[in-house]
């Protein structure tokens, strides 16, 4: 991180602006701590002055209802499931109130949303099986390019073809050791002795993938490491600004080699330019979003402390609310406010939205997280349409590709399940049927799932919506 911060320190100079009226709407919060997750409620704060952005021609952007769990670990093509993701507040706990540790910067007046279009070309997905060390030709399997063995060992990369295209990288062991003297196709590198490489050669490793991405220029860390893995973090600069959400993951094994990796492919576009407001009226909107949430989440009293287990220890100091009461809130440290760009979806699309990246310390030399808030002036936000009381959202994202609608889903493994899809003018409704094993005992263990969907029309520019919770379901 940059010691030269005039603009963004939290103790750097301020510019003044003339205050435009409150308004009232939703503030999308990203919060993340190792991992990340989407949350969103009904806040307010000032508007900046609207510059060149005009409030004529300039659309409102429709923030969609919001994710269960965080991206999966950058590099990591295993996510888990659905749940409280790392640096995510549990929802049955305290509020949270952020204090500035210094004064907060203006930031600029205006800046743009950017986002993915189009699709993903064979030869995008064949130059980065070539840096990858992957033999053949991308082929179409559903929504996605695939190369690589879609089964057994080898490598495998898979791309999906809408934008931002999406990819995974994985690299395995061969069941069986090739014949003395013998080179085997795919055959994986020879075992290390099981100590991670050093950070310069990790990202010395991950460079060349970077390049071919796209992202040779972006911000490395390599900090990260699962068990003699270390993963290269790439967090790449848009217009000059600083992105949250957009990450490269780059793994990389203790043979110096690269085994496994995620991001995205298409190159980022400029799309409209928005009015912003400040840190501090940006840290409003933070802390009345969490107030709101902490006023809704009332308790009726007692311990929250679950009952151990058999064995376990039992908890010196469980966590009591007084009967009617509110948590306690916890209050942490907004030590540096940077002026950036954060994932949001928009319309069931992936966008980067100008965003305060504030960098929290949690308690007195506690780890150091990083909580956004969306920056654009609250009158050109429109709040998420919240699910129906019907039950959650179960297709937690898609890929297209012309008439075949691919749905990705958390499901148990004992049960079997069938996509359908309803059809109009401007929307695709998905519904996702369950049908549980009847006869035996089942494991109670979630997995992703995939079902193809063929549409009667290309998907374009409709949205889908999970038909049993009424909710935007966003592209992969």
């Amino acid at each position: 991180m940059s010691t030269e911060r005039p603009d963004n320190d939290v103790t750097g100079p301020r510019r003044r602006r003339t205050p435009l009226a409150v308004a009232s709407v939703a503030a999308a919060v990203l919060l993340a701590g190792g991992g990340a997750a989407y949350w969103a409620s009904t806040a307010s704060g000032g508007a900046a002055d609207s510059g060149s952005a005009s409030r004529d021609k300039a659309p409102v952007l429709a923030l969609d209802s919001v994710a269960e769990a965080g991206p999966a670990t950058p590099g990591d093509p295993s996510t888990p499931p659905p749940g409280i993701a790392p640096g995510e507040p549990d929802p049955n706990g305290p509020p949270v109130v952020y204090r500035a540790a210094g004064q907060l910067p203006d930031g600029p007046d205006e800046a743009a949303v950017h986002r993915a279009t189009g699709t993903v070309a064979s030869a995008e997905v064949a130059r980065l099986a070539e840096v990858l060390g992957i033999p053949g030709t991308p082929r179409t399997v559903d929504a996605s390019w695939v190369v690589g063995d879609e089964d057994g060992p080898g490598a495998l990369l898979k791309v999906t073809k809408q934008a931002p295209g999406t990819w995974t990288f994985a690299r395995t062991m061969p069941t069986k050791p090739c014949d003395p003297g013998k080179m085997c196709a795919n055959q994986s590198p020879p075992e290390a002795d099981g100590q991670p490489v050093s950070e310069k050669a990790a990202k010395a490793a991950a460079v060349p993938v970077l390049k071919a991405v796209g992202q040779d220029d972006a911000a490395l860390t390599a900090g990260q490491l699962m068990g003699d893995v270390r993963v290269v973090n790439a967090d790449p600069k848009v217009d000059g600004l600083p992105t949250y959400g957009w990450s490269t993951g780059v793994q990389v094994g203790p043979d110096g080699k690269v085994v496994g990796g995620s991001g995205q492919l298409k190159a980022l576009e400029k799309g409209d330019t928005y009015p912003v407001v400040g840190a501090e009226d940006a840290l409003k909107q933070l802390n009345e979003a969490g107030k709101a949430k902490g006023d809704a989440s009332r308790d009726i009293g007692g311990c929250a402390t679950p009952v151990p287990l058999e064995g376990e220890p039992k908890p010196s100091d469980p966590q009591c609310v007084p009967p009617n009461g509110k948590r306690a809130p916890v209050t942490q440290t907004v030590e540096h406010a940077e002026f950036g760009l954060a994932l949001q979806y928009v319309d069931g699309r992936q966008t980067l939205v100008p965003s305060w990246l504030f960098h929290v310390r949690q308690g007195t030399g506690g780890p150091e997280s990083t909580v956004t808030q969306i920056a654009v002036a609250p009158e050109f936000v429109e709040k998420p349409t919240a699910p129906t009381p019907s039950g959650d959202r179960k297709a937690t994202s898609y890929a297209a590709d012309g008439r075949t609608l691919e749905v990705t889903f958390w499901g148990g493994v004992c049960s079997t399940y069938t996509a359908s899809a309803e059809e109009s003018a401007g929307q695709v409704r998905v519904t996702i049927t369950e049908e549980k094993q009847k006869n035996g005992a089942c494991i109670m263990i979630a997995k992703e799932l995939k079902r193809t969907v063929t549409l009667e029309k290309p998907l374009g520019d409709r949205t889908v919506i999970d038909a049993e919770s009424g909710a935007t379901v966003p592209r992969s």
